[in-house]
């Protein structure tokens, strides 16, 4: 899919997740139902167009402390019970700015006196792709993530992991059941996990949008730039 294929087009909110050749968006229409998949290399041409009032949820960290870790992180984690390897701790700003891995887990070490994973590492080059869209974007940004999500619409963290087919079909249907009805994995291929997450993204969104979304923490984090730390679902 490009950035001009659509099932439909209308006034909407946004979730975004990162995938393999870069961002995926799903949008939501007035009536909350599916109304876009799009996909692009990079945020800024992802939400070209966007602005103001249009709500955007992004599956990325926002918002980095100068030392410490996020609150956000930990409470995300001890929600999402089996699901809960999905949330990375995410260390502090300086940390982002190493030129490898290993120099990056050694200045975590100084910082906070722990490690960090390589997984977490790998959101290195979107992260700051969207940390920078950020500090410019015309619209609200706002940090989601999907499996929280997921939890809220079930009334708890689900069972399947989203890599599994039973994962993605549960997945499927608790969207469904708010409205937002997906296409199946054989039209999605290779970015069907991604769409699936990018939906929930724009789910909370929604919430958001709609005033009705959780935060954690409660209050949020603030960065050195005064704004909020905080996922939202």
């Amino acid at each position: 899919m490009s950035t001009s294929e659509a099932f439909f087009t209308a006034k909407r909110v946004t979730g975004v997740d990162g995938c393999r050749d870069g961002w995926v968006a799903i949008d939501l229409g007035e009536g909350g139902s599916l109304a876009a998949v799009r996909t692009a290399p990079s945020l800024d041409d992802l939400l070209a167009g966007t602005a103001d009032p249009q709500v955007v949820g992004i599956d990325m960290p926002l918002g980095l402390l100068a030392s410490g870790w996020r609150t956000a992180d930990r409470e995300a984690r001890a929600l999402l019970g089996p699901r809960r390897s999905s949330i990375f701790a995410i260390p502090p700003a300086a940390v982002w700015q190493a030129p490898t891995y290993g120099a990056a887990n050694r200045l975590c070490r100084e910082l906070t006196g722990n490690g960090f994973s390589a997984q977490a590492w790998g959101l290195r080059r979107k992260l700051l792709e969207a940390a920078e869209y950020r500090q410019r974007c015309p619209h609200p940004l706002y940090e989601v993530h999907p499996e929280l999500s997921f939890r809220m619409m079930a009334g708890a963290p689900l069972e399947h992991a989203k890599h599994t087919a039973a994962g993605r079909a549960q997945r499927r249907t608790l969207l469904a059941r708010e409205g937002i009805v997906m296409p199946g994995d054989g039209a999605l291929g290779r970015i069907a996990v991604d769409v699936l997450d990018a939906a929930a993204a724009a789910w909370s969104a929604r919430r958001i949008a709609a005033g009705h979304a959780c935060v954690l923490p409660d209050p949020p984090q603030a960065d050195p730039t005064g704004r909020d730390i905080a996922i939202r679902y």
